[in-house]
């Protein structure tokens, strides 16, 4: 018993110090984003001395975050809805038709779960497509990145879903597309809506991506407004970090939503052949 309670205690101790690495951060950066310049510029984990409210309205006026947000929510959406739709109806495809060329597609789209993203590369096909500082260019890149991940998550959800329904469609006359989105589409609601939540939370995050596509300040998302305030000869902490709690918000209000379908989602995506 005593052995037992010595591991439950050290079990706890190592849960409170997992959630304190996630907590400390977040709880930094929201304490002095009400600071002032100096006082953010030190970091400290201290209540402010005097509560700047005012941060936030500046760094929406400055950073140009109304058109930043537009941006963000513009790349997320369509590149997330472009790309779960069309996963899917290619996990389908490669699950129900399983021909050599299916079955080395999908093993090929895998491949991109390993290798990371070579941005000179990608810039230089851009450019030879008259897509490079474009919002379609980089529309496509965010859907091209999160294709491994939806049909492997998505195929694996697919095998669960019996091949008789398929062939009592075709029998009462359903096309390929009704098929799909009035029949087999429906039944993948929970991983769809798991892959959509976590690729919209992905593509919102991400910095990269639009720091080496984007030159323009017109086409930058919320996560790149933080230039606005950072360079070599100046350094708005107070600002940073205002800027990177709004950033933050969209994300955590879709995870909040749509919470209980990311463990659904996940744990139906995880049927193996």
């Amino acid at each position: 018993m005593k052995k037992q309670k010595v591991q439950n205690v050290l079990k706890h101790i190592v849960c409170i110090l997992l959630c304190l690495t996630v907590v400390l951060p977040f709880y930094m950066v929201l304490i002095n984003s009400f600071k002032d310049k100096g006082e953010a510029a030190r970091m400290s984990l201290a209540l402010p001395t005097k509560w700047v409210f005012s941060n936030y309205a500046e760094v929406i006026k400055k950073g140009n975050l109304i058109q930043g947000f537009a941006n963000s929510l513009l790349y997320a959406l369509v590149a997330t809805t472009l790309g779960v739709v069309l996963c899917a109806m290619a996990a389908f495809v490669m699950c129900r038709n399983r021909t050599k060329l299916n079955t080395f597609l999908y093993y090929f789209v895998l491949c991109g779960l390993f290798f990371p993203v070579n941005y000179v590369t990608l810039v230089r096909v851009l450019s030879a497509l008259n897509l490079n500082d474009t919002r379609v260019g980089i529309v496509m890149v965010f859907t091209s990145a999160m294709i491994p991940f939806c049909v492997f998550t998505i195929r694996n959800f697919v095998i669960s879903i019996p091949v008789e329904l398929d062939e009592a469609a075709v029998i009462d006359g359903a096309g390929p597309l009704s098929l799909f989105f009035k029949i087999i589409m429906p039944l993948m609601k929970p991983t769809l809506v798991t892959c959509f939540i976590l690729q919209f939370m992905t593509v919102w995050s991400d910095f990269l991506t639009p720091l080496y596509l984007s030159s323009k300040s017109k086409l930058f998302p919320m996560t790149m407004a933080v230039y606005q305030f950072f360079g070599k000869n100046k350094s708005y902490w107070n600002y940073i970090f205002a800027d990177i709690v709004l950033t933050c918000i969209p994300v955590i209000i879709v995870y909040m939503i749509g919470q209980k379908y990311i463990v659904g989602g996940m744990t139906s995506g995880a049927v193996k052949e």
